[in-house]
C-alpha cells in the first residue's frame, strides 16, 4: 500500500535527506519520496501499523503531520534534522 503525509517544518533538501534516510531504516517501509514544494512524504508500507510508525518517526524528527500540533520543540528538532541531512550529502 502507498500513503502520503503532509508534514510541517519541511524546508529544503537537507530535511528531505534526513527524512528519506530515517524512514528507509524502518521495517516494512520502502519507496520513500519527499517533496519539499508540497511538504509531502510518500512511502509504501505493508499494514496500517507501519504507516502509524512512519507518522510517529516523522514527529520524532521534528516533522509532525499537518493535523498535529507544531510546538517550538518540534520546530527546533526539524532544524537539527535539516542540518544533519545537509551534512550527510
Amino acid at each position: 500500500m502507498k500513503a502520503t503525509i503532509i508534514v510541517q517544518n519541511l524546508k529544503c533538501g537537507g530535511c528531505a535527506q534526513t527524512i528519506t534516510t530515517k524512514l528507509s531504516e524502518l521495517e516494512n517501509i520502502s519507496d520513500v519520496q519527499v517533496f519539499t514544494n508540497t511538504s509531502t512524504v510518500s512511502f509504501a508500507y505493508e499494514d496500517s501499523g507501519d504507516a502509524l510508525n512512519v507518522k510517529e518517526k516523522l514527529k520524532d524528527l521534528g516533522y509532525p503531520s499537518i493535523e498535529s500540533k507544531n510546538t517550538i520543540v518540534l520546530r527546533a528538532k526539524s532544524i537539527v534534522s535539516c542540518a544533519t541531512g545537509k551534512m550527510a550529502k
